[in-house]
C-alpha cells in the first residue's frame, strides 16, 4: 500500500507523489515567540515530527522547514510589559521552545527561518504582487486585493459572498474608516511604523511585515515555489493558510504545496484551552509536575491526528500506563540479551512462520493510511506485551516459551518502530537498568517487586512452599527481604 495523505485542499485522501522523487519538502508553521509553548503547541510538534520521521523510515530524503514568528503585536505587547525589547522577548522564548522540544524528544528541523531574518524576500514578494495588480499601497501601508484572487476560499471553503452575507456591517464600516483598505476582506501585507517599534526601510515607507507574508516569503526562499507538505494546526486554515494560498500563487501561478495537512485542537477537560478559564498549560509545567515526556508522546500519537484530543488527568495516567508498558518491551534487550545468548546481529536471524515477525509490514500498513499512529501503536504494544510477557517467564521459570532468537527479532522490531514515533527509552535509563541487573544477577528493581508480590499471593494462599521458594530464589542473587506489620521491604546485599 502507497502513503496516501488527508489533503485539506482536496478534502479527501490522495496518495502521496513528491515534486522530486525520493525526496518530501515539508514545511510547518511554527509558533510565534511571545510565550512559553503549550499543550496546542506540543500536539502539533509531536505530529509534524512524527511525520517527518516516518518519510524518513519508508526511505525520503527529508528537507524539513520550522519558521519563528518574532515579529508580532503579541511580542511587542510582552516587550512593552516587561520594558524589553522585541528581540529579547523573542530570543528568550525560542530559546524555551528548544529546551521544551528537546524533554519532547523531537527532533530539530533543517532549518529555522525567522520573519526578521526574511525581510528582503517578504518585501520582494510583496513588489511581485503590486506590479501583478494584487496589492495596493495605501498611506504607508500596503493591503493584499482579496477579490483579485478568483481562487480565495479553496483551502478553507469558504466564499467571500458568504463571507459578507454573515458579517455585521457596522463592523464593516468601522473596519473601512479605521483603515486604508479598499475591502473590508483586503488584508495587511505591509504595515506603515509606529512610533516607539521595530521598523524596516521600504519603498512604502518605515515599517515592518504583515503575518502572512511572512509564511510565504520563507516558503519560498527555503523550499522554492511549491513545496510538497505544508502542515499546521487547523486554527491556520483560515486565514492564515488561505491567505498564503493567495498571496504565493498570484505571483507564480503554482501551487504552493501540493499536500496541505492539518492537526487537531487540544482541549481541556472538554473546553477550549484559554489562561482566562484557568486550564492553560504549558509543556514545562507539565513535564515539571513529573509526567514523562514519553507519556506525552503517546498521548497525543493515541489520537487520529486530524481530530480533536481531549486532556485530562485519567488520559495522561492512561497514557502513562501504556508508556510503562512499552517501556518495559523496549528495555528487554538489556535485561535478558546476554542470559538469551543473543548475537547482536538480527539480520543474520531466522524467521518462522507466523508470529509479531512481519511487524514491519503491519506497522507500515497501518501508518500508510493517513498517517495512522494509533494503528502503528497497536503493533508496537503486540510486541511489548509479548516481550513483557516471555521475560516474566524467564525470571521465574528460567526459560521462554518463544525461541530466544525469535524474540530478538521482536525486540529490535520493537525499538526500530518505536524510534519512528519518538518512543524511546533514554540513555539514563538504560544504564541506571544494566547497573541494576548486573548487580542482581539479572534482576530488575521491577523484578524484584513483582516477585515480592507473587510471594505475597502465596502466602495469603497459605502455599508457604511457594513463597519459601521465591524468599530463597531472591537471596539467591543477592537480595535480602524483610518482612513487617507494613508489608514487604527488601535490599541489595
Amino acid at each position: 500500500m502507497a502513503l496516501t495523505l488527508y489533503n485539506t485542499l482536496t478534502r479527501r485522501k490522495e496518495a502521496f507523489e513528491p515534486v522530486e522523487p525520493g525526496k518530501a519538502g515539508m514545511y510547518y508553521c511554527g509558533v510565534t515567540v511571545y510565550d512559553y509553548c503549550h499543550l496546542g503547541h506540543a500536539r502539533a510538534c509531536i505530529v509534524w515530527d512524527v511525520t517527518r520521521r516516518y518519510l524518513q523510515f519508508v526511505g525520503y530524503d527529508v528537507r524539513y522547514v520550522q519558521n519563528f514568528t518574532d515579529i508580532d503585536d503579541k511580542i511587542l505587547n510582552r516587550a512593552r510589559l516587561e520594558g524589553s525589547s522585541m528581540e529579547e522577548v523573542a530570543e528568550r522564548y525560542i530559546q524555551a521552545y528548544f529546551e521544551d522540544m528537546a524533554r519532547l524528544n523531537i527532533k530539530e528541523a533543517d532549518e529555522y527561518p525567522r520573519a526578521t531574518h526574511t525581510i528582503n524576500g517578504i518585501q520582494r514578494l510583496i513588489h511581485e504582487l503590486e506590479q501583478k495588480n494584487f496589492a495596493y499601497p495605501a498611506g504607508g501601508d500596503v493591503y493584499y486585493a482579496v477579490r483579485q484572487f478568483p481562487e480565495y476560499g479553496k483551502l478553507s471553503g469558504r466564499k467571500l459572498e458568504d463571507m459578507q452575507a454573515g458579517a455585521s456591517n457596522r463592523v464593516e464600516v468601522e473596519d473601512l474608516e479605521a483603515s486604508k483598505k479598499r475591502d473590508p476582506f483586503d488584508f495587511a501585507l505591509w504595515k506603515a511604523a509606529k512610533p516607539g517599534e521595530p521598523a524596516w526601510e521600504s519603498s512604502w515607507g518605515a515599517g515592518r511585515p504583515g503575518w502572512h507574508i511572512e509564511c510565504s516569503a520563507m516558503v519560498r526562499d527555503r523550499l522554492g515555489d511549491t513545496i510538497d507538505i505544508h502542515a499546521g494546526g487547523a486554527d491556520l486554515i483560515f486565514p492564515h493558510h488561505e491567505n498564503e494560498i493567495a498571496q504565493s500563487e498570484a505571483v507564480t501561478g503554482k501551487p504552493l504545496a501540493n499536500y496541505w495537512l492539518h492537526n487537531g485542537m487540544v482541549t481541556v477537560n472538554g473546553e477550549k484551552m484559554s489562561k482566562s478559564l484557568g486550564n492553560f498549560i504549558t509543556i514545562r509545567e507539565l513535564l515539571d509536575r513529573g509526567v514523562d515526556p514519553m507519556a506525552v508522546r503517546l498521548f497525543v500519537l493515541t489520537a487520529q491526528y486530524r481530530k480533536p484530543i481531549d486532556f485530562t488527568d485519567e488520559a495522561i495516567q492512561a497514557a502513562t500506563n501504556g508508556w510503562n508498558t512499552l517501556k518495559e518491551g523496549l528495555l528487554f534487550g538489556y535485561k535478558y540479551g546476554s542470559q538469551l545468548s543473543w548475537t547482536g546481529n538480527p539480520a543474520n536471524l531466522p524467521v518462522s512462520e507466523g508470529g509479531h515477525d512481519n511487524a514491519v509490514e503491519r506497522f507500515q500498513a497501518e501508518v500508510d493510511d493517513d498517517l495512522n499512529f494509533p494503528g502503528g501503536l497497536t503493533i508496537l504494544f503486540e510486541l511489548a506485551k509479548e516481550l513483557g510477557k516471555q521475560g516474566n517467564i524467564l525470571v521465574h521459570q528460567g526459560k521462554t516459551e518463544i525461541p530466544p532468537e525469535q524474540l530478538e527479532i521482536f525486540w529490535h522490531n520493537l525499538v526500530d518502530l518505536s524510534s519512528v514515533l519518538g518512543l524511546e527509552v533514554s540513555a539514563d535509563e538504560i544504564a541506571k537498568l544494566q547497573v541494576e541487573t548486573a548487580a542482581s544477577g539479572g534482576f530488575s528493581d521491577a523484578d524484584i517487586e513483582a516477585m515480592i508480590q507473587q510471594r505475597q499471593e502465596a502466602r495469603i494462599a497459605k502455599n508457604f512452599a511457594e513463597s519459601d521458594r521465591i524468599r530463597n530464589e531472591l537471596q539467591a542473587k543477592g537480595i535480602t527481604l524483610i518482612d513487617s506489620p507494613d508489608g514487604t521491604r527488601w535490599h541489595r546485599n
